[in-house]
């Protein structure tokens, strides 16, 4: 059976995270999120305080900043950071570090080498735009703004942080005009990318969508 790329991409709160593992887990594949790795990098800056806003600083720093995947854990220079980087500091600032072309050039050399296998799932804002332009299956997932924050919110609480709903909401509109606006990369869907809003579905009527787009491919092919 022949096994393709899947790239999701979309706005924060849209259930990407946790549709695209499910889905890499009903398929046997790798999940790979490149979101998890632009706020690694994040976290590393704000820990390290470094000064992002000074490219020969964020350059030279990157030179120490080695990011890896156990399963679906995010390791930071050989340190778990699963519960690290969901904090409202690291939501705050991870759009902006995103838009350094120099932090994007470093991991989405890391993604593409990831995916030259095949049988995987990432997701993203530029996944298949940029990542895996000739990913066999583009989905591009929106949401309304407020059942984005709700999601968020709950998040945020099960990992024992509770955060102002109406915080939140600026910051997931903060997040969108940055990632939308940004030079390099910018969150757009792709011209042959699948919309799929969420704001109604269940997170496995999500998956499910996506599963039966991506086994169509799966056994034309």
């Amino acid at each position: 059976m022949n096994k393709i790329v899947i790239a999701i991409d979309g706005y924060s709160g849209t259930g990407k995270s946790s549709t695209a593992k499910q889905v890499a887990s009903r398929l046997g594949y790798t999940y790979i999120d490149s979101g998890a790795m632009y706020r690694a990098v994040t976290y590393f800056f704000l820990s390290n305080e470094i000064d992002f806003t000074k490219i020969t600083e964020v350059v030279k720093s990157l030179e120490d900043c080695h990011i890896g995947f156990n399963g679906t854990s995010i390791f930071l220079n050989g340190k778990n950071i699963d519960h690290e980087i969901r904090t409202m500091e690291v939501n705050q600032n991870v759009s902006p570090v995103s838009a350094i072309s120099e932090v994007r050039t470093k991991l989405v050399e890391q993604q593409r080498k990831m995916g030259e296998e095949k049988g995987v799932v990432m997701d993203g804002r530029d996944i298949g735009t940029v990542v895996f332009p000739n990913a066999e299956l583009k989905v591009f997932m929106t949401a309304e703004i407020d059942v984005r924050a709700e999601r968020r919110r709950k998040e945020l609480i099960k990992k024992g942080m509770d955060e102002d709903l109406e915080i939140i909401k600026e910051n997931l509109k903060a997040r969108d005009h940055i990632d939308s606006n940004r030079e390099d990369s910018p969150l757009k869907m792709a011209e042959d990318a699948k919309e799929i809003d969420t704001s109604q579905l269940t997170l496995n009527q999500q998956i499910d969508k996506i599963v039966e787009m991506a086994e169509e491919i799966i056994y034309a092919s």
